[in-house]
């Protein structure tokens, strides 16, 4: 797999979410089935790894996610690229600095993750009532101690990222964007392009449906987060079809699948994406890593991309949230 850089960080052109083997996606597979696909993605040549310290539900509490991905990359940690985000409760911060409070977070991660370093550290989402500038100065002090190599935000505008990085350098921001969500288009991309900054798209398949895999008949189970997806009500599968069947014909005519095809879009348009599509699945996220073998030729992108514009995208969800306006208020912060 080709190699991509979000800033100074060297990471496989497509990475691997990991939040489905501990919570989101209903049932979670066991521990040595998750382990097993972290593996075989590194295999397959996937260098880079999402994780939260929020991963995990009512029968696998917070760090779950971090502990399982600690074990699979245990054998080559120093050959991966680890991501980790943490979340900061104004509560916390009350008689103690915020860099002691983000050295309690990291020091718990460390331990999840069986590292002594971890390589990009995200602020999950912006909490309101703690200035980004003050997030990004401590940040700035773990990059200086080595306890992380460099860190990014979640979720973000543009002028909130302008604000952080200002402070200390943002290496990557991982936002929503897909065929389906494409606001990052009219700033982050541009802002990030100018500023050497990677983009790092979560949900890059929009939460399955451009598999194709989900259909008005799908049932989402337990503690699967698709069922408060606003472009996954029947209503709005059934209306962004369309733009499924324009994946499909691509897919048809490039020996691939509809999944592969959005994330060889995704990879043609910018240099600074890295997209981390997530599965609990071991065949789906080995298809979703194939998609590096996916090149569309400059016409053919530039065909995709008109026809993308002509269509109107039903149960638009967007980009910025904070921990007091995020979607995963619906029912955890997720990703």
């Amino acid at each position: 797999m080709k190699k991509r850089f979000l800033q100074n960080l060297e990471v496989s052109e497509i990475g691997m979410g990991c939040m489905g083997f501990s919570h989101g996606y209903g049932e979670v597979p066991e521990e040595t089935y998750a382990v097993n696909a972290i593996r075989k993605a590194y295999d397959f040549g996937c260098t880079f790894f999402d994780t939260a310290e929020s991963y995990g539900n009512e029968m696998f509490y917070p760090g779950h996610n971090e502990q399982l991905l600690g074990k699979a990359v245990e054998p080559f940690r120093k050959e991966v690229i680890i991501a980790t985000k943490l979340h900061i409760n104004l509560e916390e911060c009350m008689g103690i600095s915020l860099y002691d409070v983000l050295c309690k977070h990291i020091e718990q991660s460390l331990k999840n993750l069986r590292t002594d370093y971890i390589d990009l550290y995200y602020l999950h989402r912006v909490n309101e009532n703690i200035p980004v500038e003050d997030v990004a100065e401590s940040m700035g002090r773990l990059i200086k101690s080595g306890v992380i190599r460099a860190w990014g935000l979640s979720q973000v505008s543009v002028d909130t990222l302008a604000k952080a990085h200002a402070v200390t350098s943002v290496s990557a921001v991982q936002n929503l964007y897909s065929m389906l969500e494409r606001d990052c288009d009219k700033d982050i991309f541009p802002y990030c392009l100018e500023n050497n900054i990677g983009v790092v798209p979560f949900s890059p398949i929009a939460s399955g449906f451009l598999s194709g895999k989900v259909t008005v008949e799908t049932r989402f189970e337990g503690d699967d987060v698709r069922k408060w997806v606003p472009q996954l009500s029947k209503d709005n599968i059934a209306a962004n079809q369309p733009i499924l069947d324009l994946l499909r014909s691509y897919a048809s005519q490039k020996s691939a699948t509809p999944a592969q095809i959005s994330l060889a879009w995704m990879l043609h348009k910018y240099p600074n994406v890295v997209p981390i599509p997530g599965s609990k699945n071991q065949e789906r996220i080995v298809e979703n890593l194939g998609a590096c073998n996916v090149e569309l030729t400059n016409e053919e992108f530039s065909k995709l991309e008109t026809a993308l514009d002509s269509f109107e995208v039903h149960g638009h969800r967007g980009h910025i949230e904070t921990e007091q306006t995020s979607f995963g208020n619906n029912w955890k912060l997720v990703d």
